[in-house]
């Protein structure tokens, strides 16, 4: 992590601090379950040097970073672990349970509506994310369904014992692949391309990177300068970073409900509707 780490604290202690309320609201309403949407970003990547695919929760990967949201993520999530066992009001115990989606795209995802929308003010070019990189995306309806599967088993006598206090990754079956693929094959069907120009190597932008973060702790007395990436972002965007779904397979019953040519055709045609929505606005300011 970066030495000025202690900047983000008070964001990070404050949704760590948010959690623990909604715990104890929990004890308080006797609430018997709690299922916490934690994040892979807990796990990692810690370096886009480090290989790791198909991982899976005996491996015991922990994000390093400092970063506001998976530090304050990894905080939240071992709160709700760590209250599995509670008593209630009521007398009753509380059960916690943890899933670490990938990737999440679909419709309404705000990080594919804020590319594409970069895109299409780009004469249709998409910004260069991540080529590097190799993640197993997974569908925003997959995700919903583990929350619910995970409900059901928490609910469940015989399956609720292996559940309780753990935590889960959820993927499904989208292929693995660079973000950067990804965002073109979710939107040539609507004539955006990929950037065609050579990038920087990515050592080279990860030492910018570190220098832009010095920047901003240098002006923070006088200016809140805000890099327009970090090591963290560099990292996370360029990394072989999978993770498989079969411990959630096993204890919740979890396969995927939509297929990838369904997830496909949902977000592809998601997209179409901000390009219309483009044109839309074009057409109004020309008028």
């Amino acid at each position: 992590g970066w030495p000025f780490g202690y900047f983000l604290t008070l964001t990070a202690c404050s949704l760590w601090a948010g959690t623990k309320l909604l715990l104890e609201a929990c004890v308080q309403a006797s609430v018997p379950i709690f299922i916490h949407t934690s994040s892979i970003e807990v796990a990692g990547p810690n370096s886009y040097k480090e290989i790791i695919q198909n991982g899976h929760e005996e491996q015991h990967h922990e994000n390093t970073w400092n970063s506001p949201y998976p530090y304050s993520k990894k905080l939240a999530e071992k709160a709700v672990l760590a209250a599995n066992g509670w008593t209630l009001k009521n007398g009753g115990t509380l059960y916690t349970c943890a899933l670490r989606p990938m990737y999440i795209y679909g419709e309404g995802s705000p990080f594919l509506f804020d590319i594409m929308n970069k895109a299409l003010k780009n004469n249709g070019i998409l910004e260069d994310t991540g080529k590097l990189s190799i993640a197993n995306p997974v569908y925003v309806g997959n995700v919903a369904w583990a929350h619910i599967l995970t409900l059901r088993a928490l609910r469940d006598p015989k399956k609720a014992p292996s559940v309780q206090g753990q935590f889960y990754y959820i993927s499904d079956d989208t292929p693995h692949q660079s973000y950067d693929n990804l965002n073109y094959t979710l939107s040539r069907e609507w004539g955006l391309s990929l950037d065609s120009r050579m990038s920087l190597p990515l050592s080279l932008k990860y030492w910018i990177a570190f220098l832009l973060e010095i920047v901003s702790f240098l002006l923070s007395p006088i200016y809140k300068y805000q890099p327009p990436f970090n090591r963290h972002l560099v990292t996370l965007s360029n990394s072989v970073f999978t993770f498989t779904y079969k411990k959630a397979q096993r204890d919740l019953g979890y396969e995927p409900l939509f297929s990838w040519e369904e997830a496909k055709q949902k977000t592809t045609e998601w997209i179409g509707s901000l390009v219309e929505q483009h044109k839309e606005t074009l057409k109004t300011k020309t008028q």
